[in-house]
């Protein structure tokens, strides 16, 4: 599975060989002031199917689940590319708006619920996690 994506300029292109290893929504106070007030939508990849061309900014801070979290992001128009957590640096976290359409991700789970503001509304098929949820499996060999 190949997918393409790119920031909101074009300067920044990426592209995936390899199928997630999750999508999730995340309601994190910290993704919440990154998405204007909603949640991230993002699908996790092991770090080496990433190919990503073009100059990124970078921006870091300690998450709530007390790992640091590395933002990367289109310089020249904001655009968040991914996030990559000190605690699983073999995963790239995309948010699922830079990836070209069509394609298959969606998230499957809802996580730090209990951060999120009390007009949030989630899909109730989706399994849910009030806080930090285990690292998802590692990708399947061969």
């Amino acid at each position: 599975m190949t997918y393409t994506g790119r920031c909101a300029c074009g300067a920044v292109t990426l592209q995936i060989d390899g199928k997630p290893l999750m999508a999730r929504q995340c309601w994190c106070r910290q993704c919440q002031t990154l998405a204007a007030g909603g949640p991230t939508n993002n699908a996790m990849f092991p770090t080496d199917t990433v190919q990503i061309d073009g100059v990124l900014g970078t921006s870091t801070w300690t998450a709530a689940s007390g790992n640091t979290l590395a933002f990367h992001f289109c310089p020249a128009c904001g655009t968040q590319i991914y996030a990559q957590s000190s605690a699983r640096p073999h995963i790239r976290t995309l948010r699922i708006g830079v990836i070209d359409q069509p394609h298959d991700l969606a998230p499957q789970a809802v996580i730090w619920t209990d951060e999120a503001p009390a007009w949030a509304v989630f899909d109730p098929d989706l399994e849910r996690f009030a806080r930090q949820p285990p690292p998802p499996a590692p990708a399947p060999q061969g």
